[in-house]
């Protein structure tokens, strides 16, 4: 509906173009394909604008927690990750990471798949750095929020600190669908553009 909206004045022109060739056949039944072949042109073209600009209202979030000891229910939460096969975990509940700490997200290709890489400011990559040094053997639990008012949403993944992580960079197997995953990363990529304009403050 937006589109049609939008292209309403294309349209009208294109109409009028029409009528008036009917009123002189001769002259514009040369020009006939030049005319719809630029209607055709310029509709598809607002309905590039109209997707461009859906695209850019996406949002997602993320929040990523540390495993914790199940010694405290008032700091920390039990969690199921991964739907086929799923593990529990223990976590603090306040995350150490949301979007608000990256610099970056994006979709890489795997082999037989995909994974999403999580690049993290300055001051983010310290603590990333911090956390993977003191805590290996324990799960960083993920939590990714994305769709229309942020109505998907679920826990993504667990991976396991096997080493310090030095570089600010995450990198992960999603338990969602390629298609989920592209809509997340787009999302994550708008909030994080808007963070850096001040736009989020």
């Amino acid at each position: 509906l937006m589109t049609l909206l939008y292209c309403l004045p294309i349209m009208l022109y294109f109409f009028r173009v029409m009528r008036f060739c009917d009123a002189t056949m001769q002259i514009c039944r040369q020009q006939f394909n030049l005319y719809f072949t630029l209607a055709l042109a310029l509709a598809l073209s607002c309905g590039c604008q109209t997707e461009k600009r859906e695209k850019a209202k996406e949002v997602s979030a993320v929040r990523i927690h540390l495993e914790a000891e199940a010694d405290n229910p008032q700091t920390t939460q039990s969690i199921s990750v991964f739907r086929a096969d799923p593990i529990s975990l223990t976590i603090d509940k306040e995350p150490l990471f949301t979007e608000a700490n990256l610099a970056g997200a994006r979709l890489i290709n795997t082999v037989g798949g995909f994974a999403i890489q999580f690049n993290f400011d300055e001051s983010s990559s310290m603590i990333l750095e911090q956390n993977t040094a003191s805590y290996p053997g324990k799960h960083l639990a993920i939590f990714g929020q994305w769709g229309k008012k942020l109505s998907d949403g679920r826990w993504l993944a667990a991976p396991l600190i096997t080493q310090r992580i030095y570089n600010g960079t995450l990198t992960f197997t999603p338990d969602m669908s390629r298609i989920e995953a592209e809509t997340f990363v787009l999302g994550l990529t708008n909030v994080i553009k808007k963070n850096q304009k001040g736009q989020f403050q």
